[in-house]
């Protein structure tokens, strides 16, 4: 897969969708759904699950890096996230760091039918990531 008319932006979000219906969302009742392809072509399907304590909330995304993890890891290639009325929702500034972790700056961000994806470098431009370790420890 080598450009973004070559992923299949359709079953991404058709599962993504699918994955609103699994959400824990009993306090904001904002079901969100995200489903990923790796760069291998495997999928990996996430879901919100709410917390009393909000700050203990996890974001979709979260739960699919976690799916990845799960399935022996890899790289993830393009993303589709969304709410539980179908429409694309743009990850949370979190859920962006992690994306990164696992999908870097090519990561391409659907934005919806009929509009080119974003890739995650537009989204998180001058992102932290494990690069950045070796090269900031202490003298």
């Amino acid at each position: 897969m080598s450009s973004s008319t070559a992923i299949p932006w359709n079953e991404l979000r058709e599962q993504a969708r699918h994955a609103t219906a699994t959400s824990y969302a009993p306090y904001s009742h904002v079901t969100v759904g995200a489903c990923a392809i790796t760069t291998d072509g495997r999928f990996v399907v996430g879901a919100n699950v709410e917390n009393a304590s909000y700050g203990l909330t996890l974001c979709a995304e979260c739960s699919l890096v976690s799916d990845l993890a799960r399935v022996g890891g890899g790289r993830l290639r393009a993303i589709s996230i969304v709410a539980g009325d179908a429409k694309p929702i743009a990850p949370c500034g979190r859920c962006r760091q992690v994306l990164f972790e696992h999908g870097g700056n090519e990561l391409l961000v659907d934005a919806g039918d009929g509009v080119d994806p974003t890739p995650l470098r537009e989204l998180l431009p001058g992102a932290f990531g494990p690069a950045d370790l070796d090269v900031r420890k202490s003298q």
